[in-house]
């Protein structure tokens, strides 16, 4: 087994290119632009595939944060042979690094792999980034993980939606089923985990202190995932909630109910109800 990196472990690396895509031309406001520089060997795939990749995952949930933009100039994709990665400090050009160990041409897994580090920036490096205490110990941190492997799921299903008319390139439709099949796949998979007439929130209780211990314990991150993925299915909006997510103070104590008010607190009115549809899933409330 490889050993264990951790998002402080890593240093600066260095720059990447342009796509000529034809989404790249489209203009931007502002603080919107998804740029990307590429660095390191993907198994062959080449930049400007890989960036039209990237480009798809973030956009399947960038545009239902309207109101959220990026103080830095934007991202740097390195080849982490570890595992995937979005490091805590920005890199000296201000770009946010991500770390992505997908290979060649599998496009559903360097989407998903993508989109779950695309949700941690949403999370810590958004809007004015040096607000969220994302150093230090968190007891809830696997929510934050369990809502980026949501964002996978999410992002992929949009995808196998949205490539079946507009591809990033008109030869790439044929791809659209198996980015949906990936996802559905690791939704099947993730029910085998929830033992048979077992409610979610009774396996919530009974798992919650395994994760506030591991954050990272993936089969129990897709359980959730797969609980909250309607919720976003049926108001895309609440991707902006998690711009949110890290404010306040980081209490390494904290328990969910707690952590769920304070993340209710600091969310537009408008998305206070959603913070609260995510808490009655996990058979929490989160009231006052």
């Amino acid at each position: 087994m490889p050993p264990k990196i951790t998002r402080r472990s890593f240093s600066a690396l260095v720059v990447g290119s342009v796509c000529d895509c034809a989404w790249a031309q489209a203009p931007v406001v502002a603080g919107r632009e998804l740029d990307f520089r590429i660095q390191g060997d993907f198994g062959g795939a080449s930049e400007a595939d890989i960036k039209a990749v990237l480009h798809s995952a973030a956009d399947s949930i960038w545009t239902h944060c309207p109101s959220t933009r990026w103080e830095a100039p934007g991202f740097f994709i390195f080849n982490n042979k570890n595992s995937p990665i979005t490091l805590y400090d920005h890199r000296p050009d201000g770009r946010i690094a991500i770390g992505l160990n997908s290979q060649g041409h599998h496009w559903a897994q360097l989407a998903f792999q993508f989109a779950h580090e695309f949700c941690h920036a949403l999370a810590g490096h958004s809007n004015d980034w040096r607000k969220p205490k994302i150093r230090g110990r968190s007891a809830n941190l696997w929510l934050e993980e369990s809502l980026c492997e949501t964002a996978s799921l999410f992002a992929l299903q949009s995808m196998g939606k949205t490539w079946q008319t507009k591809p990033p390139y008109e030869n790439w439709k044929s791809y659209a089923n198996s980015l949906t099949s990936y996802a559905d796949d690791r939704v099947k998979n993730s029910a085998k985990y929830l033992p048979k007439g077992t409610t979610f929130v009774q396996w919530f209780r009974e798992s919650e202190n395994a994760m506030r211990d591991n954050a990272v314990l993936r089969e129990k991150n897709d359980v959730v995932a797969r609980h909250l993925l309607p919720l976003f299915e049926a108001q895309p909006s609440g991707w902006e909630a998690l711009t949110f997510l890290n404010l306040g103070e980081r209490d390494p104590k904290r328990s969910l109910e707690v952590h769920l008010r304070v993340w209710k607190s600091n969310v537009p009115s408008e998305l206070v109800a959603f913070v609260e549809k995510i808490g009655e899933r996990l058979g929490v409330r989160s009231e006052e």
